[in-house]
C-alpha cells in the first residue's frame, strides 16, 4: 500500500493515455472499482482521506451487522468467509475491506483528500485539487466517497442553547454510556431503531423513539427466506404492483403497531423507496415497541431550556438526545460546479453512466437500493470497469 507523500512525488504525467484512472474513496465501492478497472487493465488508484480502507464502516455502532446475506454481499473477486456468519458484523466487514485491499493489492494512497474536481487544461481527462497542493490528473474520475458522508442535523430551534447531552447517530458506539438513563432517539431509520433497540437491551431506564413520518417495517427473513432475495426479485418490477403485493405481506408478516404509536403506513412501500426511503429491517425494534421497552413519541420541534418540544405539543426532558438524522452526501465543493448533481446534491446519474456535461466521471454508492448496498457496488464496480475500457480503447483507436 502506498504511503501518503506518493502522489506529491510523482509529476502530472501529460499523456492522456498513460493518465491513471483516480478512484475517490477507500471504503467498499472505491475498493470494489479499483478491483475491476484492474481486471479490465486499467490502472487505479484509490485516493482515501483517511489512514486505512474501509475508514466509515469503522465509526458505526457496536452491535451493527449488515442486513444483507453474507453471499450477496462480497464485492467482485473475493468471497466473504464462511466464519463471519450469514449476517456479517461491523468489525468482519471491517476486517474483510482490509484483507480484500491487500489480496489484490490495490493501489492505494491514504491522507489524502481531494477537494474539488475540474477538467484537464488540455481538454482531456481531469484534474484532481488534493492536500498539500496536490494536483491529480487522472483519465477519469470515480467518485466513490459515500452514502453516509457528512451527519445531517435538522435546524432545530433552540438547538444550540440547549444543555442537555446531544449527539448525531454517527457518534454513538454502545448502551454503556446510557445504562440507567432515559434516552431519546430522533429518527427512525434503520439507524435509529437499531440504536433504540441497542439502548433498550443495554440497560437505559427509558427508551424514546421520536418518529415524524411511519416507516415500512420488514422482516430481515422469514422462515430462512432473507427481505434482501424480495428486493431483488421486485427490484424492476412497476412501483405500483410492488405497493400492492407488500401490503398483505406486511400484514401477514408484522404485527399492526398501531396502538403503540406505529400506525401502518399510508403510502406504498417501494414508492417510499423511490422517493429515498428505505424500508426498516426487524432485529428487535417489533418485540421491543410491543412490550413497551422501546416508546414512541411525536416528532421532534424544537428545544425549549432543558427540554425537547414535541409535534403534538408535549415536552419532554431525556438525558440524552441522539439524533439518528442521517447524512449528506457533501459532494458540492467537489463537484457542484460541474452541473452533476440534483437539487438535493446527488449524483444525476451512477454506475457505467457519465453525466452529459462529464463524461469520464462516474458515481458509485450513492444510492440506498433495497437489493442491498454491498452487492450493487459490486455491480456497479463492473459496469464502470467495462464502460471506462470500452471509452479508453476508443481513444486510442482515434490516435
Amino acid at each position: 500500500m502506498a504511503d501518503s507523500t506518493t502522489p506529491s512525488s510523482r509529476p502530472v504525467v501529460p499523456s492522456h493515455e498513460d493518465r491513471p484512472v483516480y478512484v475517490i474513496g477507500g471504503g467498499p465501492g472505491g475498493l470494489a472499482a479499483a478491483y475491476a478497472l484492474r481486471a479490465q487493465g486499467v490502472r487505479a488508484v484509490v485516493l482515501e482521506k483517511s489512514d486505512r480502507v474501509g475508514a466509515s464502516w469503522r465509526r458505526h455502532y457496536d452491535r451493527l451487522h449488515l442486513h444483507t446475506t453474507r453471499r450477496l454481499s462480497a464485492l467482485p473477486g473475493l468471497a466473504m468467509p464462511r466464519s463471519f456468519g450469514r449476517w456479517v458484523a461491523r468489525d468482519d466487514v471491517v476486517r474483510y475491506l482490509e484483507t480484500y485491499a491487500e489480496h489484490h493489492q490495490l493501489e492505494i494512497v491514504t491522507g489524502v483528500e481531494v477537494s474539488r474536481i475540474e477538467a484537464a487544461p488540455d481538454g482531456t481527462g481531469w484534474l484532481l485539487h488534493a492536500t498539500g497542493g496536490r494536483e491529480l490528473t487522472g483519465s477519469a474520475v470515480v467518485v466513490a466517497t459515500g452514502y453516509n458522508h457528512t451527519p445531517r442535523v435538522p435546524d432545530w430551534p433552540g438547538r444550540d442553547a440547549y444543555s442537555g447531552e446531544f449527539l448525531h447517530a454517527g457518534e454513538y458506539r454502545n448502551a454503556a454510556p446510557y445504562a440507567g438513563r432515559d434516552a431519546l432517539v430522533v429518527g427512525v431509520g434503520n439507524t435509529g431503531a437499531e440504536i433504540a433497540v441497542d439502548l433498550a437491551e443495554g440497560g437505559a431506564s427509558r427508551v424514546r423513539l421520536s418518529v415524524r413520518t411511519t416507516p415500512h417495517i420488514v422482516r430481515r427473513s422469514t422462515a430462512g427466506w432473507a427481505a434482501q432475495f424480495t428486493g431483488i426479485l421486485v427490484r424492476r418490477l412497476p412501483v405500483r404492483l410492488v405497493d400492492r403485493l407488500a401490503g398483505p405481506m406486511a400484514r401477514l408478516s408484522v404485527p399492526d403497531l398501531s396502538a403503540h404509536g406505529l400506525p401502518r403506513p399510508g403510502t406504498g412501500l417501494y414508492s417510499r423507496v423511490q422517493e429515498g426511503s428505505i424500508p426498516v429491517q426487524d432485529v428487535g425494534l417489533i418485540d421491543a415497541v410491543h412490550k413497551g421497552r422501546v416508546e414512541i413519541v411525536a416528532a421532534v420541534e424544537g428545544f425549549e431550556g432543558g427540554k425537547v418540544a414535541l409535534a403534538d405539543g408535549s415536552r419532554i426532558e431525556p438525558d440524552a438526545v441522539i439524533a439518528a438524522t442521517g447524512y449528506v452526501r457533501a459532494l458540492e465543493g467537489l463537484v457542484g460546479h460541474l452541473g452533476v448533481l440534483d437539487a438535493r446534491g446527488k449524483p444525476v446519474v451512477h454506475g457505467a453512466r457519465c453525466p452529459r456535461t462529464a463524461p469520464g466521471l462516474y458515481f458509485t454508492g450513492f444510492t440506498n437500493p433495497i437489493s442491498g448496498m454491498f452487492r450493487e457496488l459490486a455491480i456497479d464496480g463492473h459496469r464502470i470497469a467495462k464502460a471506462v475500457a470500452r471509452r479508453t480503447a476508443r481513444e486510442r483507436a482515434a490516435l
